[in-house]
């Protein structure tokens, strides 16, 4: 096991990754941008090296100054959470030659998965379903009208090389398409230096559900079960819970298979999560591969009891997975919603600001993930997520229940966040009895 690792992130995260590490026993080096000097994950840790100044491209995204403090912290390894440089190819190339193992998968897979056109084609060849759509960029616009018109309208545009909801747009005509192009270009070049966009078939009153997944370096590949992500707004997810109340065990267990076939045929090491949409008639397609820990892992962590950041530890220095597939039951519902200091009824600006006063929910079955405190300063350099709110219970009902509790006594001023959201949404029927789809926030909450 590793004796000390670096967190190249920042957050609530990298105080996760603090945790589990404190617990194994290892030593933890954090890196912070001039911005973050006083945060939450400098205290916590072992010790702090500060890699620049604010904006993340001087820091946080600077490989050069993150491996440069990983050789001075003389760490074993390098974890770096999720954002970022999580996803990042390059990174894990320039660790590893380095001698400093990196708590992900290989580069390999990072450039396999990360081409999401690549990662379509490889769904396809094990028989996993795909939405209709191009494998290779087009090129012109006369290009895209002709595929769009094969595959028929709507369609949805995406970043070929990320996620997050970045360059993505869905179009419902020709004037739409067109007009959507270059904004998604510019989108995926601004979010990921890479303008390259595909196209795809876009699927009405879907669900989102993904699969976690665990792979050891011994060819031990196992799911967690599934997520379901189906709220969202503008495709960036808002609220998640385990198990979806749309799935039965037949689906599930398909889905499950079809999960970990893909992360065996990528050759995939370390935790990932493999996306799915599913449909009304429980038909689900592959939609993407996260090759990373995922911001919503503690809803699988609650119902499975696996602690997924010790995992990639252990499966990042060698050991085997120590529990085989029938080993993993879902026990009760876990939901959790997502914090962000944004102001819903302003078409969610987001709110830097300090805050002024900080009361967290608590009680039986109730878990934040968060580095917020009173008194801190809410920056505008990153992203606006402030806490995570978990809550888990026996039954769905009983956890929307306790979620509408833990949000109705969860204080924060000084800054606007989406917990009135959340309490309208938690008391929407539709959610209630479990009919949501995609689309359901941005239709009922937004105009």
């Amino acid at each position: 096991m590793f004796s000390r690792i670096l967190i190249a992130n920042r957050g609530e995260i990298a105080i996760r990754i603090i945790r589990a590490c404190r617990e194994m026993g290892i030593e933890t080096v954090t890196v912070y941008s001039e911005a973050d000097r006083d945060s939450m994950h400098v205290r916590l840790a072992d010790d702090a090296i500060c890699i620049g100044p604010p904006p993340a491209v001087e820091s946080y995204l600077n490989i050069t100054n993150i491996i440069a403090a990983a050789e001075i912290a003389d760490v074993d390894a390098v974890h770096p959470g999720y954002g970022f440089l999580s996803e990042n190819s390059n990174f894990s190339e320039i660790c590893h030659s380095c001698n400093i193992d990196f708590i992900g998968p290989s580069s390999e897979s990072l450039l396999l998965m990360g081409d999401k056109a690549r990662a379509r084609k490889l769904a396809r060849e094990v028989g996993i379903r795909i939405l209709p759509g191009n494998d290779e960029p087009f090129e012109t616009d006369e290009e895209a009208l002709k595929l769009a018109h094969q595959i028929g309208f709507p369609v949805i545009l995406k970043a070929a090389m990320g996620g997050g909801g970045r360059g993505m747009r869905v179009a419902r005509n020709d004037v739409s398409l067109v007009n959507s192009i270059n904004v998604a270009r510019a989108e995926a070049q601004a979010a990921f230096k890479d303008p390259t966009i595909y196209i795809e078939k876009y699927l009405e009153n879907a669900r989102h559900i993904e699969i976690q997944v665990l792979a050891d370096r011994h060819g031990k590949i196992l799911h967690l079960g599934e997520r379901d992500c189906t709220l969202q707004r503008r495709h960036q997810k808002l609220v998640e819970e385990s198990p979806s109340p749309a799935l039965n065990p037949e689906i599930r267990k398909a889905m499950g298979e079809a999960a970990v076939s893909i992360a065996r045929a990528a050759r995939y090491v370390n935790a990932g999560t493999v996306e799915f949409l599913l449909d009304a008639e429980g038909n689900f397609y592959f939609i993407e591969m996260n090759c990373r820990v995922q911001v919503e892992h503690p809803v699988t962590e609650m119902v499975t009891g696996v602690d997924i950041v010790r995992e990639q530890l252990k499966i990042a220095s060698g050991q085997p997975l120590a529990f085989e597939q029938k080993d993993v039951q879902l026990q009760g519902v876990a939901i959790e919603c997502r914090i962000n200091a944004e102001d819903p009824e302003n078409k969610f600006r987001p709110c830097p600001n300090r805050i002024t006063a900080w009361f967290p929910p608590g009680g039986p079955g109730v878990r934040l993930d968060t580095h917020a405190h009173a008194g801190m300063l809410v920056s505008s350099y990153y992203d606006s997520l402030v806490a995570k709110l978990i809550v888990h219970r026996k039954t769905r009902d009983e956890c929307i229940v306790g979620m509408r509790r833990a949000l109705g006594e969860f204080i924060i001023e000084g800054i606007k966040t989406t917990i009135p959201l959340y309490e309208q949404i938690f008391g929407h029927a539709r959610f209630v009895r479990g009919l949501v789809n995609t689309t359901f926030v941005e239709d009922v909450f937004t105009h």
